[in-house]
């Protein structure tokens, strides 16, 4: 049995970022939308997902690379001297595994961040981190430790399997081999924390050795290689680029995985596939 989870993340970043998840969702295979519940159009975000009650709005939590719920005095130690989240995720993540006045800092964001969700009155359907941060050994113990509180049922796991991955793009077979072995293990007890706190998973995922280039020639090919279980088809689309501090990378081809998000004709090629389109909130029923 093939199910197919395909996600936006970065809801709520811009407009032009919102107007590919609502267009994608109405006429392609969309099915859930990860928010920034502290992005500049995270209201606009919001309001388009209201109208669409069947779209997947997950938590995209933001701890580097970003604005901050609380006020930066708060968190002093993950915000540099303009208030925003540093942007290195490897410095940030060794330094929040062993200071532990840096972890309560990232459990009042994570808090302030999942309060501010539930505000909105959109149910709950994933959660995932921006630049996956939500795999660090100290988070993933934060999400298992509040799945009650907030309602945590599905958090994506962010690994992709080389051979199957390497399969449908015929291309980089040593980094996807090399960046798979090299997190193989803590991805595992990743997986295994969630389990125990009845957190649920995608079983596979595509998009992160390709991100910022789901072009629909790419998507279709992922879709062509399909494996069993519950995959899950990420990626950044947008309707145009944009300027500001907020922009997404200028070598992100986001107008053409808006594309491949919004092309009806993808929803034959899910058939073909013999997948069926999901939410992760699809998996719980």
């Amino acid at each position: 049995m093939k199910q197919l989870i395909c996600t936006a993340d970065d809801f709520g970043l811009a407009l032009p970022v919102n107007e590919a998840v609502e267009q994608a969702y109405r006429n392609g295979i969309l099915t859930c939308a990860s928010l920034m519940v502290t992005a500049p159009a995270a209201a606009d975000a919001v309001m388009r997902a209201r109208s669409m009650p069947e779209l997947g709005v997950g938590l995209h939590l933001v701890l580097v690379d970003g604005r901050p719920a609380l006020p930066p005095d708060e968190v002093p130690d993950l915000v540099d001297s303009s208030g925003r989240f540093h942007a290195n995720p490897a410095a940030i993540g060794a330094r929040t595994f062993f200071q532990p006045r840096l972890q309560q800092q990232v459990e009042r964001e994570m808090r302030a961040q999942f309060s501010l969700f539930l505000a909105t009155g959109l149910k709950l359907d994933h959660v995932n981190a921006h630049h996956h941060f939500h795999q660090h050994p100290t988070i993933v113990g934060l999400l298992a430790r509040m799945a009650h509180e907030f309602g945590i049922r599905s958090v994506r796991w962010p690994v992709e399997q080389p051979l199957a991955s390497w399969r449908a793009q015929h291309q980089r077979l040593l980094r996807r081999w090399l960046t798979w072995f090299c997190s193989a293990a803590r991805l595992l007890r990743m997986r295994q924390r969630l389990q125990r706190a009845n957190i649920r998973c995608n079983d596979h995922m595509f998009g992160l050795l390709d991100s910022g280039d789901m072009t629909p020639e790419r998507v279709a090919r992922f879709l062509h290689e399909l494996p069993d279980g519950v995959s899950e088809i990420y990626c950044h689309p947008a309707t145009r680029h944009w300027r500001g501090e907020d922009a997404l990378p200028p070598h992100y081809r986001c107008v053409e995985e808006f594309q491949a998000m919004a092309d009806p004709a993808m929803r034959e090629l899910v058939e073909q596939a013999g997948a069926t389109l999901t939410s992760f909130d699809g998996l719980h029923r």
